[in-house]
């Protein structure tokens, strides 16, 4: 009998200890094929650039303080002697500097003293000559940027003071000549030029020939990195953009840290990656007037000649307001966007339209895929928690394709019209939506799904309604306030 009960324990613990070496086999396969284990590797190749410790203060090259002298030379001075010396910090101490576009240079860091202000000019013949840039997605000449670097390295914007863009319903703003944003009918808008450079960019017009600029009204972004890497921006505040903020182009290892920006004009997107790879974006405040985050990769036929995608992007430990949308890919994304990371962040506005929105269009093309959120706290919204929608901008011919998005720990006190809004084209889905241990209250309607394949909902609250599906591979509409 003894042996008999010997023989039941070595039983007994042979099957113990093989289950726990099989948990411990699944698990390391649960890690492996766990999307968020590559953050920190993506994480470990973005490098802050570093500077010799040099210093070049404005004033020493003949720079005014007082707002209304423009130092736009001084500024020029002083960064190309940095540049001459080897790189170091060019200074903007306490006081208001007036100036016309600032062009960076490779291993110089443009630093502004706590109390420094930036205060930039509103006469467009300060942004000539036209420099190389982008525009909504397509590549043109044009106004230059406020803070403007072409095919540099090693280049920042850092310290405690004040970018100022200086733009106001008066100024700048009203080149777009929206009468609802309160624009009187009659003044000068954007819509011939914006139209000009979609013929030129369809008629596939080399990009040097497309001449915008002086006598013409597509608004300069405000800071714009094109071609270069190992770039920072951090701790400055921005204000009164004329435009899109921070747009790093075709450009490499990019921090972005402790930003504040609070300006609400016309497309006042916050951040826009735009075929851009390795950046961080983290402890940053928005609250602006079109998306807080905007991933994109070219328009259309520029963005498919080009053909370089936005790709591993990390967004972290921030704060959204105001604006469109908080973590947006496109709608300027025919070079496809993938890899992208955001976790611990916080929402709440009711001018807030959607927490995570996927844009684009059969003119577009392109792939978005492998979009990774998590723990997401949102007081309210107005229309959506998640929306993809394909049908941005009228068709074409190029079907785009949106994938592998997995929303984790969506937490939603007050939501909007929807939870989840999906339109997609029957025959390109949208593939495998995840959203998981997430809870969404106060929406008029919990799902508008239209055309979806793999979707699945584990864990999922929306109102009071339970949802612990996986919809498995059909494609299927469904529109429900109800019990399924």
């Amino acid at each position: 009998m003894k042996r008999k009960y010997q023989f039941l324990a070595q039983v007994i613990t042979i099957f113990l200890v093989g289950a726990l070496l099989q948990n411990c086999v699944n698990k390391k396969e649960e890690d492996a094929h766990d999307p968020w284990n590559q953050l920190e590797e993506i994480k470990a190749q973005i490098q802050p650039p570093t500077f010799p410790d040099r210093s070049f203060n404005i004033t020493d090259f003949g720079a005014e303080a007082g707002g209304e002298i423009k130092n736009t030379d001084a500024f020029a001075r002083a960064i190309q002697e940095a540049h001459d010396s080897g790189g170091g910090k060019v200074v903007v101490p306490k006081g208001t500097f007036l100036t016309g576009a600032i062009h960076l240079k490779s291993n110089v860091n443009l630093h502004l003293e706590e109390g420094a202000t930036i205060l930039f000019s509103r006469d467009p013949q300060d942004y000539l000559p036209v420099v190389f840039s982008r525009w909504e997605g397509m590549e043109l000449m044009n106004y230059s940027p406020f803070i403007y670097a072409y095919d540099q390295e090693n280049i920042a914007v850092t310290g405690k003071g004040t970018l100022d863009g200086n733009a106001t319903t008066e100024y700048w703003w009203p080149w777009k000549g929206n009468k609802e944003d309160g624009w009187e009918e009659g003044m000068t808008n954007q819509d011939a030029d914006r139209d000009s450079l979609h013929h030129l960019n369809a008629e596939k017009v080399p990009p040097r020939e497309r001449v915008f600029g002086e006598g013409h009204y597509l608004r300069p972004n405000f800071v714009q990195f094109y071609k270069s890497k190992n770039i920072l921006v951090s701790d400055v505040k921005l204000v009164r953009s004329p435009m899109w903020n921070i747009h790093p182009v075709l450009s490499e290892n990019v921090t972005i840290r402790n930003v504040h920006i609070e300006t609400l004009g016309p497309n006042n997107d916050g951040v826009n990656p735009e075929s851009s790879k390795n950046v961080l974006i983290t402890d940053s405040y928005f609250d602006t007037g079109d998306d807080c985050i905007a991933i994109k990769s070219g328009r259309n036929q520029d963005g498919r000649r080009i053909g370089v995608p936005s790709e591993n992007i990390i967004i972290e430990n921030s704060v959204m307001k105001d604006g469109h949308g908080g973590i947006v890919m496109g709608s300027e994304i025919s070079g496809g966007v993938r890899n992208v990371f955001a976790r611990n962040l916080q929402m709440d506005s009711p001018n807030l339209d959607r927490v995570l929105r996927i844009k684009t269009s059969s003119k577009r093309g392109g792939t978005t895929e492998n979009i990774y959120l998590k723990d997401i706290k949102v007081g309210q919204y107005k229309e959506a928690a998640i929306r993809a929608n394909m049908f941005y901008e009228p068709p074409g011919e190029f079907m785009p394709t949106i994938r592998n998005i997995v929303v984790e720990n969506l937490q939603v006190e007050n939501g909007g019209e929807y939870g989840v809004l999906i339109e997609a084209y029957e025959e390109s889905p949208v593939e495998n939506l995840k959203v998981i241990n997430s809870t969404i209250k106060g929406v008029e309607k919990t799902l508008e799904v239209n055309n979806a394949k793999g979707l699945e909902f584990r864990n999922v609250t929306i109102n009071d309604q339970k949802f612990d599906k996986i919809f498995g591979s059909e494609s299927f509409t469904e529109k429900t306030n109800q019990e399924e």
